[in-house]
C-alpha cells in the first residue's frame, strides 16, 4: 500500500511539468493559428474559391499525370528508334572491319614471303580502322578498340601492349567508358552485345549516356579484339527536353484556362446564390419587399423564380397576420375598455349588495359574496389582459430606477402575510444583510415577484417558503423556494405559458386569472433577465429571477443556482461523502455572517434570520432551509428551465448565450 502511495506520488510529480507546459502550448498553438484565420474563414465561406481551387488541383494532377505518359512514350520511342539506327551501323561496322582484316590477311598468305606482319603493322592497322570508321560518324557515335586480357602477347614480343592497347576516337577514355562486364561478355559471347554506358572523354565535359555496341572480332594477324560503337543521345536528349518544355508550358495554360473556366462558371452558379442570401437576409430583417433579378429561362432563373413567388407568399401571409394580431390586439384592447364602464357599475352595484348582506338570507348573502370575489378577479383578468396586449403590441416600457431589492421583497412579503397565515405557511428571507441595488422598474419587479411568493405559498401545502437574495458580477437575483407539491419532469418549461395549470382540477383559491407568470416572464425580459423554474415531485420547487444590476447589460450568469442544495439530487450528492471542509452535523451550531442557529432543549430549533430581531421557531418536520454563502460565487446561466441543468463554476473568458 505505501509502494502505490509513493508511485502515485512519483507520476504526480512526473505529471506536474507537462501539466505547466499544456497552457504553454495551448498559447503557442492560438498564436500561430491567429494569421491563418482570415484565410480559414474566407476558404469556408467562399464556395466560389473552394470550387475553383479543387479545380485547379484536380487539373494539375490530370496533367501531371499526363505530361509523365507522354514523355514516358516518346522516351520509349526515341530508345528504340535509337537502338534500330544503332544496330544497323554497329552491324555493318563490325562487317567492314572484318573485311578489311581478311583482306589484310589474304594479302600476306599471297605475298609468298612467308614473313608475318610486324606488330608496328598491326597497331598501325588497329589505328588506321578506329580513324577510318570514326571520320563517318564525327558527333554521332565514337569508335573504340580493346585487347582481351589474356591475349596472345607471345608472338608479338615486346610492344604487344602498345600494338593491342585501347584505342578511341574523339578524345574518348576507352576503359572508363566500356563497363567490364560488357567487355567480358563480349570477349566470351561471338555475337554483337550491347549495353547502356556513360561516355568520359579526355577534354573535361560532363559524362554523357550512350548505347554500347561491341563484338569480338580478328585483326590482320588473326589475334581477337573488341570493336565498340558508342552511339551518344545529345539529339534523343535534347528532342525529349524539347517536349518536356512544350507539355510544361501547354500543361500551364491548360491549368490556367481550367481555373479560370471553372471561375466562370462557379461565377454563373454562385452570383445568384448570393443575391438570394442577401436578399434572405434582408427579409428575415423585416424588409419583404425585396426580391431577385431573374433573368433567362435555365434553372438558376426558374430557382429565382420560385424564390421570389415564396417572398411574396411570405410577405402576403406576414401581412395577414400582422393584420389579424393587430386586430386581436385591438379587440383585447377595446373590450377590456369598454368593459370598464359597465364593470364600474356592476362594482357600485356589488358593493352595495355586499355591504347590506346580513340584512339578507344566507343563500342570498353567499351569493353576494361569490358576486364580490368574481368581481375582483374579473377586474384583475381585465388589467392582465390589457398588459398582454401591450407586450404583444411591443408598447411596453421600462422606467428603470436604482432600487433596492430587499424594500421590494419586504413589501411583497408583508402584503402576502394574510394568505401565508391562512394557509399555515412562513415567509423566510434570505441575503438581506446586505444592500442589493440594481436599476429596474420597481412595478414591474415587484408583480413578479408577488405573483412568485403568492405561488408558492398557495402550492407550498402548508410548509415555509424561502425567498433569497443575492448579487455578484453584474446580477442580482431572487429566488422563490418553496416545499410543496412541486413540478413534474417538463413542466417547468410550461408553466409560463398562458392559461397553464399543472393540475387543471385544482382550484384557485387565491382567484388568479393564469396569465400571472406570463406576464412575469415578459417583465424580466424586458429587463434583459431571465426568469427560470425548477422542480421535483413532493420536493417542491424554485423560481429565479436574474436581473442585470445596470440597465441595458447583458448578464453572463446567476449568482443564485438554479436548483437549490436541498434537492433529492443534492442531498444524495453530499451524503455520498462530503468533501473537506463541509458543514458541521445539524444541531452543532455554526456561526455566519447575519444569521445564527441554536438548538433547544427539546430537540426542536430555532433560527434567527439575517435582519430579523426575534428568533422564529423552525416547526419539527420542515425541511431546514440552507442559508446563502456570504460570497456568491459567479456562475454561469443555467439551460432552459426544467431541465435540472446546474450551474458551474465559470471562466472569466468563456462567452455564454442568453437563456
Amino acid at each position: 500500500m505505501c509502494a502505490s502511495y509513493e508511485r502515485e506520488r512519483l507520476e504526480n510529480r512526473l505529471a506536474d511539468p507537462m501539466r505547466g507546459l499544456l497552457p504553454v502550448i495551448r498559447s503557442c498553438v492560438r498564436w500561430a493559428r491567429r494569421p491563418l484565420q482570415p484565410a480559414v474563414r474566407l476558404w469556408r465561406r467562399n464556395l466560389q474559391l473552394r470550387v475553383v481551387a479543387f479545380t485547379l488541383l484536380m487539373s494539375v494532377g490530370v496533367v501531371l499525370l499526363l505530361g509523365f505518359v507522354v514523355i514516358g512514350q516518346v522516351k520509349n520511342g526515341l530508345l528504340d528508334a535509337k537502338e534500330k539506327a544503332a544496330e544497323n551501323q554497329a552491324t555493318g561496322g563490325f562487317s567492314l572491319a572484318q573485311d578489311m582484316a581478311d583482306k589484310g590477311i589474304q594479302t600476306q598468305d599471297t605475298s609468298g614471303s612467308g614473313t608475318p606482319h610486324s606488330t608496328e603493322d598491326s597497331g598501325n592497322w588497329l589505328t588506321g580502322l578506329v580513324t577510318q570508321f570514326a571520320s563517318g560518324g564525327k558527333g554521332a557515335y565514337w569508335i573504340v578498340t580493346l585487347s582481351p586480357a589474356n591475349g596472345d602477347e607471345q608472338s608479338f614480343g615486346e610492344g604487344s601492349v602498345n600494338a593491342h592497347g585501347p584505342r578511341g576516337s574523339g578524345g574518348i577514355l576507352p576503359e572508363a567508358s566500356i563497363p567490364k562486364s560488357l567487355s567480358d561478355a563480349v570477349q566470351a559471347h561471338p555475337g554483337a552485345l550491347e549495353q547502356y554506358t556513360t561516355v568520359r572523354t579526355s577534354d573535361g565535359s560532363p559524362p554523357r549516356p550512350a548505347l554500347a555496341i561491341g563484338k569480338r572480332l580478328q585483326d590482320i594477324n588473326k589475334n581477337t579484339y573488341q570493336l565498340y560503337y558508342l552511339f551518344s543521345f545529345d539529339q534523343e536528349q535534347k528532342t525529349l527536353g524539347l517536349v518536356k518544355g512544350t507539355l510544361a508550358t501547354a500543361g500551364i495554360f491548360v491549368v490556367v484556362l481550367l481555373g479560370a473556366i471553372a471561375w466562370l462558371v462557379t461565377r454563373q452558379v454562385v452570383t445568384p446564390v448570393r443575391m438570394a442570401a442577401g436578399i434572405a437576409e434582408r427579409l428575415a430583417a423585416g424588409r419583404l419587399q425585396e426580391r431577385m433579378q431573374v433573368t433567362g429561362e435555365d434553372d438558376i432563373a426558374r430557382l429565382g423564380e420560385s424564390f421570389n413567388k415564396m417572398a411574396q407568399n411570405l410577405q402576403s401571409k406576414i401581412q395577414q397576420l400582422e393584420d389579424l394580431s393587430r386586430m386581436q390586439r385591438r379587440f383585447v384592447s377595446d373590450v377590456s375598455h369598454e368593459l370598464r364602464t359597465p364593470l364600474t357599475t356592476v362594482r357600485m352595484a356589488a358593493d352595495v349588495i355586499h355591504d347590506a348582506r346580513s340584512a339578507f338570507d344566507p343563500v342570498t348573502a353567499r351569493s353576494a359574496e361569490l358576486l364580490q370575489n368574481q368581481l375582483d378577479r374579473f377586474e384583475s383578468l381585465l388589467s392582465d389582459l390589457l398588459e398582454i396586449s401591450r407586450f404583444d403590441a411591443g408598447a411596453a416600457e421600462l422606467s428603470a430606477e436604482p432600487i433596492d431589492l430587499r424594500e421590494v421583497v419586504r413589501r411583497v412579503v408583508d402584503a402576502a402575510d394574510p394568505l401565508a397565515e391562512r394557509k399555515g405557511s412562513r415567509v423566510v428571507i434570505r441575503g438581506d444583510a446586505q444592500p442589493v441595488i440594481a436599476e429596474a422598474d420597481p412595478r414591474r419587479v415587484e408583480r413578479v415577484l408577488r405573483n412568485l411568493v403568492v405561488n408558492a405559498i398557495e402550492h407550498g401545502e402548508g410548509q415555509d417558503v424561502v425567498v433569497r437574495l443575492a448579487t455578484a458580477d453584474g446580477a442580482v437575483a431572487v429566488a422563490v423556494r418553496d416545499y410543496g407539491v412541486g413540478l413534474k419532469p417538463g413542466e417547468a418549461t410550461r408553466v409560463f405559458n398562458r392559461f397553464w395549470r399543472a393540475d387543471p382540477a385544482r382550484a384557485r383559491t387565491t382567484g388568479g386569472t393564469g396569465l400571472g407568470l406570463s406576464i412575469a416572464v415578459e417583465d424580466a425580459r424586458l429587463h434583459g433577465g431571465w426568469l427560470q423554474a425548477w422542480g421535483e415531485p413532493g420536493g417542491g420547487s424554485q423560481f429565479r429571477m436574474t436581473l442585470p444590476r445596470t440597465a441595458g447589460d447583458s448578464l453572463r450568469g446567476s449568482p443564485i443556482p438554479l436548483e437549490p442544495d436541498d434537492s433529492r439530487r443534492n442531498r444524495a450528492l453530499k451524503s455520498a461523502g462530503p468533501p473537506a471542509g463541509a458543514l458541521a452535523p445539524v444541531g452543532v451550531p455554526v456561526p455566519r455572517a447575519g444569521s445564527a442557529d441554536t438548538t433547544t432543549a427539546d430537540g426542536g430549533s430555532w433560527t434567527r434570520e439575517s435582519g430579523a430581531h426575534a428568533l422564529t421557531p423552525r416547526m419539527p418536520g420542515i425541511p431546514p432551509v440552507p442559508s446563502a454563502p456570504p460570497h456568491p460565487p459567479t456562475a454561469d446561466p443555467a439551460a432552459l428551465p426544467g431541465n435540472r441543468a446546474q450551474l458551474v463554476q465559470r471562466r472569466e473568458s468563456a462567452q455564454e448565450d442568453d437563456v
